[in-house]
């Protein structure tokens, strides 16, 4: 069995988790998701617990079990802590800031870059050389955070462009001739 998929997910207080067949719904302080999953895979509330099963052994239900777990706990920690990336922006000149519900952003191009918020999404901008996307929603948050960062990705040369916090982002030396070297 799936180690993954026989944990059951405890529901914490202020969470309401209701299943319809394969949909789930879950309620709580940071809004509501719902999701559908595999009809194959059996989901249940019982107290306080939510348990996925699987009909049987067959490789697809073996790989859908301990995903739709997974998922179903993500939705549970979204409507509790909710999701955040955190981007930093490295470059002479590169900033951004927040003008009402859009992000500004000057990255080095002839004209400024905006980006809107989505529903179900947050932009922070502690300070100009940072963003920080918040939401309930994992995937739409890492989607949202995934598109600003490809307005203007990591360069290897000198490091210019968006970046996740605590991504590393591999250097190459540059031109190898007139003794460059340092």
């Amino acid at each position: 069995m799936s180690r993954i998929g026989r944990k059951p997910i405890n529901i914490p207080a202020g969470v309401e988790v209701k299943v319809n067949g394969s949909e789930v719904t879950v309620k709580g302080p940071k809004g509501a998701l719902t999701q559908a999953f595999h009809p194959n895979m059996n989901i249940a509330v019982e107290n306080n617990e939510v348990i996925v099963t699987r009909p049987n052994d067959e490789k697809e239900n073996r790989s859908l079990h301990g995903l739709t777990r997974t998922l179903i706990h993500n939705m549970i920690l979204g409507v509790t802590e909710g999701f955040k990336k955190e981007l930093e922006v490295n470059g002479v000149g590169y900033r951004v800031q927040k003008q009402g519900k859009n992000l500004v952003m000057n990255l080095g191009y002839s004209h400024q870059v905006i980006m809107s918020e989505k529903d179900g999404i947050t932009i922070e901008v502690p300070n100009p050389n940072s963003i920080v996307i918040l939401g309930p929603d994992k995937q739409k948050v890492g989607q949202f955070a995934a598109e600003v960062r490809e307005k203007r990705p990591p360069e290897p040369y000198k490091g210019k462009g968006i970046k996740y916090a605590g991504e590393v982002i591999r250097r190459k030396e540059g031109k190898a001739g007139k003794g460059s070297k340092k």
